[in-house]
């Protein structure tokens, strides 16, 4: 299992802030992504352009290619600006 927070207009298109998966095995964050995108119409609109996404392991940036596995927090969000 693993822990996923969305944040921002990521958590309105899915429709929830957290959930709770089962993933089979170790994947990369970009594999995960894929797998999220079908879980249903909302997650597809939210994660269809990485470009517009960045992402944290366990509390920590991570990029693309990172790995993720059971018993990981992972946290998808719109990238911050500041002003």
């Amino acid at each position: 299992m693993i822990r996923l927070l969305y944040f921002a207009w990521v958590r309105e298109r899915i429709g929830t802030g957290e959930e709770t998966i089962e993933i089979p095995g170790e994947l990369s964050l970009s594999e995960l992504v894929g797998l999220l995108a079908g879980r249903s119409p909302g997650h597809a609109a939210a994660l269809a352009d990485r470009a517009r996404l960045r992402a944290a392991v366990n509390h920590e940036f991570a990029a693309w290619d990172a790995r993720v596995a059971p018993g990981d927090e992972v946290a998808i969000f719109p990238p911050v600006t500041g002003g």
